[in-house]
């Protein structure tokens, strides 16, 4: 697009719920704090509308486009407001791929009118859906994490053994071979749930944060609700097909992060009181033995890990997979997801940034230190 026909006609952004009425123009510039860490907002409105365009991660976090501005009296004005949102839209840093409606509150883009793509790869927790643009994204559920499919590959199978011994089937059959495919039966059960859920539009709530479990496959984290306006998470955790675990956020509707975290942690011992799904199999008698032989054999392989090479090379924790992560030492599945989920309160700029992550303390920082890059030039970010 020419600068001459961008400012004529601007795309409108992602467009988000009006600001406010007025009909004077104004500007009102200041430093966020929290989230936005401390980064550039500018706002603008006039008229009746004011919508919101999505914050990136330039010197400029967000700013508000008016549409009002472009239908006032002053050329001149509107010129000026054009240069404004060309270069604050330039200087806002990486956008989503595909415009949808954003929520300033949540910071959560909304695509309305998705459809669940079929493939023989999906599972229960990570699928294919198309968006309105007429493409196909990988979204990775936050908060759940569904039996796996299958154990081609070392990685496959520890996490399959993780989970089995989490539902307490590590020994369902009488041998590890029948409690593997039982619990490989059950993730295709879930897969086929959530192709029976996700019949016709599903709506996908997302901030397009980067939800790779290997570096090979890239997909985003996101809340999904059925044509009904389920949670596509929570109805899976009632059903015995998932177990609240994973990634968390401030959701769709406010919710926090630690919120919906325990509303799913309800409806798992809901679901396992109940005996659904999953829990109809477990052992309650060896339970209890089986988590603890899960948390005593990560502590130990986590401990290993202290005195393995270091990685190949520096892992930045602001786009690292959750493979890559588990590659530093000391970092397990836990801390890896902890990472992970730490993005959402703004950049690691520092290795002691870190320190704020659950799991980690000051040592651990230190131990990482060495491993560590920050951004493209392997440095400290500066605030």
């Amino acid at each position: 697009m020419s600068l001459t026909s961008y400012l004529a006609a601007p795309p409108r952004g992602l467009i988000g719920r009006p600001f406010g009425r007025g009909g004077n123009l104004g500007l009102r510039v200041g430093l966020g704090k929290g989230k936005s860490g401390g980064k550039l907002s500018v706002f603008g409105y006039q008229g009746d509308s004011s919508f919101l365009v999505p914050r990136g991660e330039g010197v400029f976090r967000g700013f508000w486009w008016c549409r009002g501005a472009w239908g006032g009296k002053s050329g001149g004005m509107r010129l000026v407001m054009g240069m404004l949102y060309l270069l604050l839209g330039l200087a806002s840093g990486a956008q989503p791929p595909v415009r949808g409606v954003f929520n300033a509150g949540t910071e959560l883009h909304r695509y309305d009118g998705c459809e669940l793509v079929p493939t023989d790869w999906a599972d229960g927790d990570s699928f294919s859906v198309r968006l309105p643009d007429g493409k196909d994204y990988t979204i990775r559920l936050y908060g759940v994490d569904c039996l796996e499919t299958s154990g081609e590959d070392d990685t496959d199978a520890r996490r399959l053994r993780a989970q089995r011994r989490y539902f307490g089937i590590a020994e369902f059959g009488g041998n590890p071979k029948a409690s593997n495919n039982k619990a490989k039966e059950m993730g295709k059960a879930a897969k086929k749930r959530v192709s029976e859920l996700l019949e016709g539009e599903l709506t996908v709530h997302t901030a397009w944060a980067d939800a790779r479990g290997s570096v090979k496959f890239k997909r985003y984290y996101g809340f999904v609700r059925t044509a009904e306006g389920k949670d596509l998470a929570e109805v899976l955790v009632s059903e015995g097909l998932a177990r609240a675990y994973g990634v968390y956020r401030l959701g769709p509707q406010g919710e926090s992060g630690a919120d919906y975290k325990e509303r799913l942690r309800d409806l798992e011992l809901q679901a396992a009181r109940r005996g659904v799904g999953i829990w109809k199999f477990t052992d309650w008698d060896k339970f209890p033995e089986e988590r603890q032989a899960e948390r005593d054999e990560a502590a130990e392989l986590d401990a290993a890990k202290d005195d393995k090479k270091a990685p190949a090379k520096n892992v930045d924790p602001n786009t690292a997979s959750r493979d890559e992560l588990m590659s530093l030492p000391g970092v397990g599945e836990k801390t890896a997801l902890a990472i992970i989920e730490g993005r959402e309160e703004g950049k690691y700029r520092k290795a002691e940034d870190l320190d704020r992550v659950p799991r980690i303390g000051k040592k651990t920082v230190e131990k990482l230190r060495p491993y560590l890059k920050f951004g493209p030039e392997g440095k400290a970010v500066e605030p």
